[in-house]
């Protein structure tokens, strides 16, 4: 299988989203548009410089985990600033534990992504974990959290998938006077 079927495959079959970088011979413009049209998110032909290769698979890993730019993130009403640390939901303060914070940016950077118990462990205990209670216990504690902020529990589970920030949920309420008038 060539580096096209391969990408198309993890894309389409597999609905893999992880970032590539085709590293290949094959430097015709036709070439380098047919691996972005497979699903490369990047392009690199040989011959190469291995700082190179470095430079652009960092960049590929910050722009994947939404850490290009420092920025708050934010979905309806619900922010996070990751800089310093700050949560707000319909306009309260939210303070929680430092696993539950990792777990919302992750969740916040793909808010209607379905974010898997593997991703989720991976990306805030660095592996797997040997009980899924851990991760049921911090997801537990960062809806009760939000839940007494905002009145509501902005966070979806996704029966055997994961779970995903529920963006409508997380919507701050609407006036009801403006409603009256429409």
């Amino acid at each position: 299988m060539d580096g096209n079927a391969l990408c198309r495959r993890l894309r389409e079959d597999a609905h893999v989203d992880t970032p590539v970088l085709m590293i290949t011979a094959r430097d015709t413009l036709d070439d380098k548009l047919k691996g972005f049209e497979h699903g490369a998110d990047d392009y690199l032909v040989k011959p190469f410089a291995l700082k190179e290769v470095e430079a652009r698979l960092i960049a590929l890993h910050r722009r994947h985990t939404g850490h290009s730019i420092q920025h708050t993130l934010s979905a309806g009403a619900l922010t996070l600033d990751p800089r310093t640390l700050r949560v707000s939901y319909r306009g309260q303060d939210v303070k929680l534990p430092p696993k539950c914070l990792r777990l919302l940016e992750v969740i916040m950077t793909q808010p209607d992504k379905v974010h898997t118990r593997d991703e989720l462990e991976h990306a805030v205990w660095g592996d797997k974990q040997q009980s899924s209670d851990t991760l049921r216990t911090h997801m537990h504690v960062l809806r009760r959290a939000l839940t007494q902020a905002g009145g509501m529990d902005p966070l979806e589970t996704v029966h055997g998938m994961g779970y995903r920030l529920a963006v409508d949920s997380a919507a701050p309420p609407r006036d009801a006077a403006a409603n009256r008038d429409r």
